[in-house]
């Protein structure tokens, strides 16, 4: 009896129990669970970006997933419908790329953060683009912008495609890696992808919106293989992300130029607000640490306490 075929993939989109997987040599199929690994796991605990094993059966040809590889890195967001637990978004990203406009719509700083943040408590590098930057007759504007990003040690990068500008750089870190799209509408994401790689023809909202719409089986991120090695996969619903699983005792963490002050406080449970002796609001007085940064992490800190509240 002919041993069945066993081989490794990566999970690309999945709706109603059925998966699309990416081979190493580059096909792609369309594959279940197998009976006993649902039991085991529930499927929809199987996550775009899952390592997966393959097993092709010698008979029917039918292929099925035996083994899902541990995660390097996950997104999740909170269960829907209030209950508990987590769902996972995408796994294995390697980076999340937060991408904003720079004007046409305008940047909005409280978003840019809790995005930095989101990235930050799920202990995934993140990089900022800000895009359009044909539309800004002063360089020093955007820079001004990149600047407390910059000094908290996020990559900044600026990009255009009608000019172009930027892009051989942001496609040099695309290369070979899992990289998590996300950022509002409007901002350029799909055109900025097509300009790094013409003839990708590659509708990221659309994608992700279109699948989405689907059953409550559905998985709503899609990963996108690239030309030249790595993935790229839309976030849109990364907001939804939200700041789920993070105590907002942890949350001065996730600001990276906060870290060097933190423990520096006359208390050890500072909340950083309105305590005697913070280190953190003197870093801010001193203007070592950007203001409107602080005032993020404030209102970020309220919404997580009247999380815990709730939950």
């Amino acid at each position: 009896m002919t041993a069945p075929a066993l081989w490794r993939g990566v999970v690309l989109s999945g709706t109603g129990g059925v998966w699309r997987v990416r081979a190493q040599d580059g096909s792609e199929h369309d594959v279940t669970l197998r009976g006993r690994l649902k039991q085991e796991t529930r499927y929809d605990k199987l996550a775009v970006g899952d390592d997966v094993d393959i097993v092709e059966d010698a008979s029917t040809g039918a292929l099925s997933i035996t083994f899902i590889h541990p995660r390097r890195t996950r997104l999740a967001r909170r269960a829907p419908g209030g209950a508990r637990g987590e769902r996972i978004v995408v796994a294995n990203v390697d980076q999340v790329i937060i991408v904003f406009a720079i004007a046409k719509p305008e940047p909005h700083v409280r978003m840019i953060d809790r995005f930095l943040v989101i990235a930050e408590g799920n202990e995934i590098p993140a990089r900022l683009v800000l895009n359009k930057a044909d539309l800004v007759d002063d360089p020093a504007r955007i820079d001004a912008l990149a600047a407390d990003y910059e000094r908290a040690g996020y990559p900044v990068h600026r990009t255009s495609v009608k000019q172009p500008r930027g892009l051989d750089d942001l496609r040099a870190v695309l290369i070979n890696r899992t990289t998590a799209l996300s950022g509002p509408s409007g901002v350029g994401k799909s055109s900025l992808i097509n300009a790094l790689y013409p003839g990708l023809n590659l509708r990221v909202g659309e994608i992700s919106e279109s699948v989405n719409k689907g059953r409550h089986t559905t998985v709503g991120a899609v990963l996108v293989p690239l030309p030249g090695g790595g993935y790229v996969v839309d976030t849109p619903g990364l907001r939804e992300v939200g700041m789920w699983g993070l105590a907002s005792t942890d949350l001065d963490r996730c600001f990276p130029e906060f870290r060097p002050v933190l423990g520096e406080c006359r208390f050890q449970d500072c909340r950083h607000l309105s305590e005697p002796g913070c280190a953190l609001r003197a870093g801010v007085a001193a203007g070592t640490i950007s203001s409107a940064r602080y005032e993020s992490f404030v209102k970020l800190r309220g919404e997580l306490e009247e999380d815990e509240k709730r939950f």
